[in-house]
Formats: C-alpha cells, structure tokens, sequence
C-alpha cells in the first residue's frame, strides 16, 4: 500500500468515528506531519451548528497539542456521493499551520481528487 492509500484508509477508519446527527454527512481526514506520524479526525457536529467541527481540524489540532509543526499531506473521506474538498475555514486554518499541502478528497466508492492547498485557496488571507 503507498502511503496515499494508507491516508486514505486512516481517513476512511477516522470518518466511522464522526458524530453527525444533523448533516449525515460523515467526514474523516488523516494528516502526515514531516515526522512520519499520522493524526486522525473525524467531523463532531453539535446542536449549535457555529461549534461544530471539521474533521481536517480535529486532525490538525491533534497534531498541533502533539508537537508537530510540520506537515506534507491531508487525505480527507466523506460519505458524499463523490469527494468533496474541505471547506473555506478548514482551508484558510490549513493554510496558516500547514502551508501549502498536498490535500486529497476521497468518496467511498474510490474516485479520488489530489491538489495543492494553494490551487483550493488561491487568495489566502495572510497574517500580518
């Protein structure tokens, strides 16, 4: 297995552990810090919509409270019908801890999408 399967398979595993009794839409990401270990998230959805939580920053914060600082590459599974990228927060947060990335969306039917984070936030807002 190439180590882009074996995100995709970490991402597949994270997403059964998503909480989404409002969208149904389940989410799982796997992200590989430049060390080589891997952090797992999965979407946690709360009756207050504003705080719920993306599955790519459950991963990222994890890896962020772990250490690492930083990052090669996100793979990120859905139960959509064809993958979906991350959304406008989960890029923008990304772009700041992670730089520019390589991001991959799966569905579960195996079609497969690959970018750069740059190429899915061109105009990233910048810190001062």
């Amino acid at each position: 297995m190439t180590p882009h399967n074996d995100l995709r398979e970490t991402a597949k595993r994270a997403m059964e552990n998503s909480r989404s009794p409002f969208s149904g839409l389940k989410v799982g990401a796997a992200l590989k810090a430049k060390s080589g270990k891997v952090f797992a998230g999965a979407n946690i959805e709360t009756a207050s919509l504003g705080l719920t939580i993306c599955a790519e920053r459950v991963a990222l914060f994890s890896a962020i409270a772990g250490g690492e600082r930083e990052f090669e590459e996100i793979a990120i599974v859905s139960s959509a019908d064809e993958p979906i990228p991350p959304c406008g927060a989960c890029r923008q947060v990304m772009w700041e801890l992670c730089g520019d990335i390589r991001v991959s969306t799966h569905d579960l039917k195996g079609a497969s999408e690959s970018f750069k984070l740059s190429e899915l936030l061109p105009f990233p807002f910048e810190k001062f």
